[in-house]
């Protein structure tokens, strides 16, 4: 069964009569449009892409079984007689909530004058996102597999005396030159107490040896994103404290990797490392969740998180990314990414884990 044909089957059970998907990767799951602005209007038997002019020859290009509506800059002026055309006046036609906001929204119904219902959806196409088809698994292997790269080169490279930011440019230019369409998101380059902030922005600061230094970062392949942490340290550690957080940090990875087994909810998963890091006397420490789903974004459903009771379903690319954070001090954390199959998790991640770097 295609995408497509996954969908209206979840339109089927909804009583959805038509549906308008504008979240971007969700419009280019469903028609493999790339475009940074359309509308999707999907019905039972039919599919079309509404665009403005600087995206006509694109969609012919990139989605020849959907029809083109040359909307222009006006969809929404247009947007009654446009979707009369698809049979939906006076019914239930579908939007994502999660991407439209209230001026839009409002705009919408301004334009639609009650002539038809629009309903709220949740998660329709972030559902069918989270299973991975071998085609998305080949791309994200190419993203992880370039990451790795980049790490084995980073961590060669840099030295005591570069900043947090020429070391971030590093691996980004790195991907760049190395197959990547773009990066992830915006590396992440920690040293020293500010290694205590999980999602720290690389700054002036420069590395210092034996001192805690996270990195992490991702690139896109065809799409498709990866997402890699490690930590390391330049030389010998100045605080025996490192050794025992770093080692601490890696068992409760290897207990989730090793311990996850379909069924299993992401609440579950998450406590077979969150367990880990409470026994060491760090549970304090650890507030995220233990990982999330890799695809189109850098992150969608499901989660391996205590706020995530739902079972993670087989086909899922997740993170398993514990960390420990100890303001004033730093802070440790190591990501892996890995599929969900049938019989546990397979670790897709091949970069080393090393916690001290000789100089």
């Amino acid at each position: 069964m295609t995408r497509l044909e996954k969908f209206r089957q979840l339109m089927a059970e909804q009583k959805i009569d038509g549906f308008l998907v504008t979240q971007p990767e969700n419009r280019r799951y469903l028609s493999g449009f790339t475009g940074s602005s359309g509308i999707l209007i999907i019905t039972p038997e039919r599919q079309a892409v509404a665009t403005d002019s600087r995206y006509y020859e694109q969609v012919r290009q990139q989605c020849p079984d959907w029809e083109l509506i040359e909307a222009g800059y006006d969809f929404v002026g247009n947007m009654l007689e446009t979707l009369r055309q698809f049979e939906l006046g006076a019914r239930r036609v579908g939007f994502e909530p999660g991407h439209i906001n209230v001026s839009t929204l409002n705009s919408w119904e301004r334009a639609l004058k009650g002539r038809l219902v629009l309903v709220d959806t949740e998660g329709f196409v972030e559902v069918l996102r989270m299973r991975k088809d071998q085609t998305e698994v080949a791309s994200i292997r190419k993203a992880i597999a370039v990451a790795d790269e980049a790490l084995v080169h980073v961590t060669q490279w840099m030295k005591p005396g570069m900043t947090e930011r020429q070391v971030a440019w590093e691996i980004e230019s790195y991907m760049r030159t190395h197959g990547a369409d773009a990066v992830s998101f915006e590396p992440i380059v920690a040293s020293g107490p500010n290694s205590a902030m999980p999602h720290a922005r690389p700054t002036e600061r420069v590395l210092q040896a034996g001192e805690p230094i996270t990195m992490d970062f991702g690139c896109i392949v065809e799409g498709y994103c990866s997402d890699l942490t490690r930590t390391v340290c330049l030389g010998e550690p100045a605080d025996t404290k490192y050794l025992e957080v770093w080692y601490t940090v890696l068992k409760a990875q290897e207990m989730a990797e090793d311990g996850a087994r379909v069924g299993m909810t992401g609440e579950q998963i998450d406590k077979l490392a969150r367990d880990v890091i409470a026994e060491a006397g760090f549970g304090d420490y650890f507030g995220h969740g233990l990982g999330h789903g890799v695809g189109l974004a850098i992150h969608e459903g499901p989660r391996f998180s205590f706020t995530y009771p739902h079972e993670v379903p087989v086909g899922a690319i997740m993170t398993i990314e514990p960390g420990i954070y100890i303001p004033g001090w730093g802070g440790v954390r190591i990501e892996d990414m890995a599929w969900v199959r049938p019989n546990g998790l397979e670790i897709l991640t091949a970069a080393p884990k090393e916690p001290v770097l000789n100089l």
